[in-house]
């Protein structure tokens, strides 16, 4: 059982080894959601993520005889710099077995902590099925990512340090994949203070604990479709299963889109990094019934690859409005090209990019076509540079998401 005397020890295990996370107080979310709103930054973790502290506390209770077998673990990533992190520090020889689909920031931090990373299957589920093939064939000592107690205690700290910089919290959002944040993050906070809430956030392309939870068992999705991929798991921890079940008061569900919409707000307005696992709390900030209450959403990590980075930027900037692509047929002649920029430069349109392209049909008197890519305030501003451009007389089209990348 995880028990206070255990959180604890594991508390003892982890002072002077994990970085201090304190509370980062959001106007901008307080004000867009009614509640008050404290981050909880654990991508500014020594690893990026929360899980180096389940790893340092598992790898504290081993015996010697298991640590000179070595270890392994399977994991998306942020386990995996966790526990090679940990290992490093305890001197142990570690292996690591990662999806291919791993974000390549999250493999070299994990090779630069000195760990010996296996690239396996398209899935979690795959990377952990080939783990414990190696674990008979080696002999190696598991250290399981989320289905495991110990594992689990020592992300549940995080709770101590939630209470330690707010004492009065009200409401905690914790992202779940395979249960063990969500499990230990809620049993010391409930122990803590019983009348917390505590909320679970899962991605509506991999809610594997909501299913679990609506079944009364553990259940196996037939498949994860979701740009979440630290929380894509199909099937949760039976042993973690039961805290869930106990101290989880509800579970929001949140879709990929609005993932992205969270990564420019944290971006923008806290100029952080925070992976879409972790932003599953910001984004169900939106979707809270409450007002007036402390409200801490737990970002669990920030280990993204510059492309992520890059995608979530466009497609979000996309998605707000403030980039967009439209096309226009002009007729051949000259002087059209520079009446389209004057309508553009009169409603502070910025051009980003310009194709005219004269082949676009056979007869050339038919007209040419001119892609225009926009820099916009929002969609109030977009529509009335397509209105001018329509009322200018030309029949503008705007081009889908799709079709500019």
């Amino acid at each position: 059982m995880m028990t206070l005397e255990d959180f604890k020890a594991a508390r003892k295990v982890l002072d002077g080894v994990i970085s201090p996370t304190h509370l980062v107080y959001s106007s901008a979310f307080s004000k867009a959601t009614g509640n008050q709103v404290y981050l909880k930054p654990e991508n500014m973790q020594i690893t990026g993520a929360y899980k180096i502290r389940g790893a340092c506390f598992k790898i504290s209770t081993l015996t010697e005889e298991q640590k000179s077998k070595g270890l392994i673990t399977a994991s998306a990533g942020n386990h995996a710099q966790g526990v090679a992190f940990a290992a490093h520090t305890a001197g142990v020889e570690v292996t690591i077995v990662m999806p291919t689909t791993t974000p390549l920031v999250k493999v070299n931090n994990t090779k630069d902590h000195g760990a010996n990373v296996v690239l396996f299957g398209e899935t979690f589920d795959d990377a952990a099925a080939e783990a414990q093939r190696l674990v008979k064939e080696k002999g190696y000592t598991y250290i399981p990512p989320f289905n495991d107690l110990t594992v689990a205690t020592g992300q549940g700290t995080i709770s101590y340090e939630i209470f330690s910089d707010l004492p009065d919290v009200d409401v905690i959002l914790v992202p779940i994949g395979g249960g063990g944040l969500a499990a230990g993050v809620s049993t010391l906070a409930k122990l803590l203070n019983p009348k917390v809430t505590v909320i679970g956030v899962e991605p509506v392309g991999a809610a594997s604990m909501k299913a679990c939870l609506e079944a009364g068992h553990i259940v196996t999705l037939p498949k994860v479709d979701t740009i979440a991929d630290g929380v894509a798991v199909k099937t949760p921890g039976d042993l973690v299963f039961p805290y869930i079940q106990e101290n989880i008061d509800e579970i929001i569900t949140i879709p990929d889109a609005e993932l992205v919409d969270a990564f420019l707000d944290m971006m923008e307005k806290h100029k952080m990094i925070v992976e879409n696992a972790g932003l599953l709390t910001v984004a169900a900030l939106k979707h809270l019934k409450s007002e007036g209450k402390n409200v801490v959403p737990v970002l669990s990590g920030g280990n993204m690859d510059v492309i992520t980075v890059s995608s979530l930027v466009q497609h979000g900037l996309v998605g707000r409005g403030r980039i967009f692509t439209f096309s226009v047929v002009l007729p051949d002649r000259p002087g059209e090209l520079l009446r389209v920029s004057q309508v553009l430069a009169d409603n502070n349109g910025n051009t980003i990019k310009l194709e005219h392209n004269q082949f676009v049909n056979l007869n050339r008197q038919a007209g040419v076509e001119l892609r225009v890519t926009l820099e916009a305030f929002g969609h109030e501003h977009k529509a009335q540079i397509l209105n001018a451009l329509k009322a200018a007389g030309y029949d503008a089209r705007e081009v889908s998401t799709t079709e500019v990348y």
